[in-house]
Parts: C-alpha cells; sequence; structure tokens
C-alpha cells in the first residue's frame, strides 16, 4: 500500500510541475509586447524578456519646424469608431489623436509616436510632450520593446459601449493615472478609464456657473477643488501624492489650451475659452470638432498655478474616509526636485529593484530622456541602476 501511495504522489507532484510549465508557457505568450514589466516576480521577467523584439530606444523628437496653428481635423485624419480590440484609456486626448490616426489606431505606440502625435495634432509644448510621454512609459509602457498602450483593451460585443479587458497602459491606476478626475471615475470605485456622464454633467454645470457657459480656468480651479473634495469625502484609498500632485492640476489646464480652437487666440473674447459642445466632443467622441484647428503656439499646462492658487492644496492621501493626511515625501508641484528624485528612487525603483541586461540598458536609456526634458532646477541627476 505505501508503495502504491508513494507512485501516486510521485505521479501527482510531476503532474503538478508540468501543469506549472504549462501555465509559464502560456503567461509567457499570452504577455503582449506593450505591457509593462514592472512589478513583475524576477523569474516571469527572465522567462518573458527574451521572448521580446528587444529596441534601443531612439532620442525623442525636438519641436516641429512648423508650430503655427493649422486645420488638423483633415481629410489625411479622418475619425472613424472603435474596432474590436482597439484600446482606448483615460485620456480624451490621446483617444482623439487615436481615433483620428495621428497615432496608430489601435492605441498602441512608441514614445516617439506620441510626443510627434500631439504636437503635430495640438501644437503641444515639446518639453511638456516629452516629460509627461517618458514618465508614463516609464510607468505603464514596455521599455524593453518601447510600446505603450494608451489604455485599455476594449472588446465590441454589440451595439452597447465596449467592455473593457485590463491589459495595462496609462490606466493602470496608481501609476500616471489618478483618481479626481474631471470625466472619469476613482479606480476604487470600479471604472477609472470610461467616460462618466455623471461627472461631465458636473463640468457643465460648473462651466455654466463660473464661466459663462465655456471651460476656462476659473472653472477649471473650481471644479478641480470639487473634485477633490468630493474624493476624499467618498474613496477612503484616495491618493494625492507626488506625480498625482502634479497631474491633477495640470490636465484642468489641457483643455482650455489644447481643445480650444487655435483661431480664436486672435479674439481676446473666445482666448481660452472652451465651448461645451468642444468639451463633449473630445471628452465622450473622442473626436476633434469639426473643422477643428489646433492652437495657435506650442501650449501645455499654461495656468496651472492659476488653477492651484484658487484652492491650494498639499499632496496627500486618505486613510480612510475624510481623513486626508499630507504626504510630501514624493514631493508636489511646487516641489519638482523632490517629485524627480522620489518618482526615480522610489516609484521607478519600486517597480524595477534589480533589472539586469537589455531591461537595465532600456531603462537607464528612458531615465536619461526623462532627465534632459524634464531639467528640474537645482536637481542633481540620480542614477538607481548605475552609469552604464
Amino acid at each position: 500500500m505505501t508503495g502504491v501511495l508513494t507512485a501516486t504522489f510521485k505521479l501527482l507532484a510531476t503532474t503538478l510541475v508540468l501543469l506549472n510549465g504549462l501555465s509559464i508557457v502560456t503567461n509567457v505568450h499570452a504577455f503582449k509586447s506593450y505591457q509593462s514589466l514592472g512589478g513583475l516576480d524576477p523569474r516571469q521577467v527572465e522567462r518573458i524578456v527574451p521572448t521580446l523584439d528587444a529596441r534601443v530606444p531612439p532620442r525623442p523628437p525636438g519641436p516641429p519646424r512648423f508650430t503655427g496653428t493649422k486645420l488638423v481635423d483633415d481629410c489625411e485624419h479622418p475619425w472613424r469608431p472603435l474596432r474590436n480590440g482597439d484600446i482606448r484609456g483615460p485620456c480624451p486626448g490621446l483617444n482623439t489623436l487615436a481615433s483620428h490616426g495621428y497615432l496608430p489606431r489601435d492605441g498602441v505606440a512608441t514614445p516617439s509616436q506620441i510626443i510627434e502625435a500631439v504636437q503635430e495634432g495640438y501644437n503641444m509644448n515639446n518639453q511638456i510632450a516629452t516629460v509627461t510621454t517618458f514618465i508614463a512609459h516609464l510607468m505603464d509602457g514596455n521599455v524593453v520593446t518601447d510600446l505603450l498602450s494608451i489604455g485599455e483593451k476594449t472588446r465590441r460585443t454589440g451595439p452597447d459601449p465596449p467592455s473593457p479587458a485590463i491589459v495595462g497602459g496609462i490606466s493602470n491606476h496608481g501609476t500616471f493615472e489618478g483618481d479626481a478626475s474631471m470625466t472619469r471615475g476613482d479606480a476604487f470605485f470600479g471604472d477609472n478609464h470610461s467616460f462618466n456622464q455623471t461627472l461631465f454633467d458636473q463640468l457643465v454645470d460648473f462651466s455654466n456657473r463660473f464661466g459663462g457657459g465655456f471651460y476656462n480656468l476659473t472653472v477649471a480651479g473650481e471644479l478641480r477643488h470639487q473634485r477633490i473634495q468630493q474624493s476624499i469625502a467618498t474613496n477612503p484609498t484616495f491618493s494625492l501624492v507626488g506625480l498625482r500632485h502634479i497631474t491633477a492640476f495640470g490636465e484642468t489646464t489641457f483643455p482650455v489650451n489644447l481643445f480650444t480652437d487655435g483661431r480664436q487666440a486672435s479674439n481676446p473674447t473666445t482666448r481660452g475659452q472652451l465651448t461645451l459642445s468642444a468639451a463633449r466632443s473630445f471628452f465622450k467622441d473622442m473626436r476633434f470638432p469639426t473643422g477643428f484647428f489646433r492652437a495657435a503656439v506650442p501650449s501645455g499646462n499654461e495656468g496651472i498655478e492659476v488653477v492651484f492658487a484658487a484652492h491650494p492644496i498639499e499632496p496627500g492621501r486618505n486613510h480612510g474616509v475624510n481623513n486626508y493626511v499630507v504626504d510630501t515625501s514624493l514631493g508636489s508641484l511646487s516641489d519638482p526636485c523632490g517629485f524627480y528624485t522620489g518618482f526615480v528612487n522610489t516609484t521607478i525603483k519600486g517597480l524595477y529593484p534589480n533589472p539586469t541586461g537589455v531591461l537595465r540598458r532600456n531603462l537607464n536609456i528612458n531615465l536619461q530622456f526623462l532627465y534632459d526634458a524634464l531639467s528640474p532646477p537645482d536637481c542633481p541627476q540620480v542614477f538607481p541602476y548605475g552609469r552604464n
């Protein structure tokens, strides 16, 4: 009897080993070329990296030669509806660029493609474009393949909105995407990337109350405060630390500077005044308004200091509902050097504790691109993985 049991246990053990090995192979083959390797077990990284098409990251593109306004809703970039498998996420600007073909329509791109697209489609300032892209890529992209997803993979199942299947990208909560978005819900409540009609209705209400029917910097300051207070009061895991303290205020200015038709810049009464129909086109429909002209000059987060000054709040996080505790450990909007060092030494180092080989090489290259573009004042560069 003992011999039979021993043989049975050996067979069971062998079967489990084979099944585990099959699971590993399946997981490796299912791993997408744009999925982040950050946070994976070192053994997973060791198995996955050799299956990837490794690339040396190219130097990011500089500013374009022509930086004036021009028609971008043109015949070469027609809007097209989502196809099965296309990826969209929490950023209406990137969603729109993909739907018009300035980015690959499937929603997967290289950092260089994203920088070129936001400059071409919106006339975004080169420094802002480069910094935001490489922050997102380091946190949410695949630095080995040099690919980044702009959000969630979607499955079309009929006439209803697409249902999400999480595969990474900038929709990953706690990385580039964050709480208290103007038109997306907090991740704690289940969906942090889809257009939220209730929140958009609030944007409309605030635009009518504080902007005379337009979205502008005054509205941005009031709405930013409202969304933060709502998250503090309802989301026990609400976080506004480090990067999110910066992007939370910066993202409120992008619609004013980049979604407003560039021809309005010459008129003092319409400059910086986003119509609500245009806002809906970008935020909900992922589409340029008909005949849209990009910004008249390279732009980005101009006016962020106005939004912050309306209702200043220090970085921090909830420790339970309505228990917001200040936390400046990862820098802030007013501490760019603290943000940079915290981002590299804590955030990125936490995602990639001990990278080797091509992963380490590409992390170092991308970190150099970020530092070159960020140029934090009086802030020495840090090298979490050495200089080579």
